[in-house]
């Protein structure tokens, strides 16, 4: 468990959560979830003495689990998010799966659909506490407290106004955070549109057989899963906005309060852009497999003209064979020594003929490729 106390212009790790806080000052906790049972009884203890408040039996049960969707829920102390990021590319290699069927087609399709796999990130945010339960080695946690750990260690000799990026509350925290999380998304677009990319161009090669079907509807899948995250991650976010305009300013003046509502603006835009992309992709998908199959519908209409026409070409021909073939004994040109000649020469002129019409109305021209 880590503890950050963040004062106007400065901040300290400490070893203890504070029992008093200094005016304009704020305790943030952070810890793995692994550890959110063992150190409860002590967060319960800091929500009630600074929060105001111990956290809901409920709500404990939310942050514990690494399973639940995006959501928001609130009291009247307090505030409970609960954010799902993106998982790592380490996360994702290692998850389990329920079956052995799953494993097989996710490992069939591009890295990039392998990553649509997140983790739960809760946050109980009380006016001058942050409470954070991050998955263990959360990248988000591990780098706003490698920033932090870096400037404490570099604030001596350095004024207020240098060090004015610091969070200004519980509720600036968070949405740095939060914004972090929805950047991961952000940059997953150019890795999924580059994979589909790929897959369209061997969809419209009239050169290849595409076969990997199993492999694209499991990267759909994917993307209809990534657009349900993001929605369940808009909705909480639009939920907490609207609280926030609904709430007295209490501590936060004005300016911060603006400043908040901003800020949550622009993760909602994020989310709202991240997810704009995914429908776009999952439309562009399905178009390219549209034209996929009328590209090979028009294909197969080529071949069968072309064996129509063959085959009226011939058609003559084997009624011409087909009477000098009858058993009769007087047919004309049978016994004459020229018979055979006539026949073949009269074979190739209507052969000949029916060919150049044919290729004239283009029942024989080669398809462009």
């Amino acid at each position: 468990m880590q503890i950050v106390e963040f004062s106007p212009g400065t901040l300290r790790f400490v070893e203890e959560i504070p029992k008093q806080l200094a005016p304009d000052s704020f305790v943030w906790v952070f810890l793995d979830r692994d550890a959110f049972e063992q150190h409860l009884p002590a967060l319960q203890k800091a929500a009630l003495s600074i929060g105001g408040s111990a956290l809901l039996d409920l709500h404990c049960s939310d942050l514990a689990s690494a399973s639940h969707p995006s959501h928001y829920d609130y009291t009247s102390v307090y505030d409970l998010i609960i954010f799902r990021r993106l998982a790592t590319n380490h996360e994702a290699a290692s998850e389990p799966h329920a079956n052995e069927l799953e494993p097989r087609l996710r490992n069939r399709a591009p890295a990039a659909f392998r990553r649509i796999s997140t983790r739960a990130v809760g946050f109980a945010l009380f006016d001058r506490v942050l409470i954070s339960v991050h998955p263990v080695g959360c990248f988000t946690a591990k780098s706003f407290v490698d920033r932090y750990l870096a400037d404490a260690m570099a604030s001596e000799g350095v004024s207020a106004a240098a060090r004015s990026r610091l969070p200004t509350g519980p509720a600036d925290l968070m949405l740095r955070m939060v914004n972090l999380m929805v950047d991961s998304y952000l940059d997953l677009r150019k890795q999924l549109t580059a994979s589909l990319d790929h897959w369209q161009a061997e969809l419209l090669n009239p050169h290849a057989r595409f076969s990997n079907w199993t492999a694209l509807m499991s990267a759909r899948n994917e993307l209809h899963t990534l657009e349900d995250l993001c929605e369940e991650q808009h909705d909480a976010m639009q939920e907490w906005l609207d609280t926030l305009h609904e709430q007295p300013l209490g501590h936060s003046a004005q300016s911060e309060r603006d400043a908040l509502i901003a800020r949550s603006r622009d993760v909602i835009e994020h989310i709202e852009r991240v997810v704009h992309h995914v429908r776009r992709l999952e439309q562009s998908a399905e178009t390219v497999v549209q034209i996929h199959f009328s590209a090979q519908g028009n294909r197969t209409n080529d071949i069968m003209r072309t064996l129509t026409a063959l085959t009226a070409i011939f058609l003559p021909l084997n009624l011409i064979a087909g009477i000098f073939g009858m058993n009769f004994e007087f047919i004309p040109l049978v016994h004459h020594a020229a018979g055979f000649w006539w026949a073949m020469g009269s074979m190739g002129f209507i052969a000949g003929t029916l060919g150049l019409l044919f290729w004239r109305k283009r029942y024989l021209a080669r398809s462009a490729r």
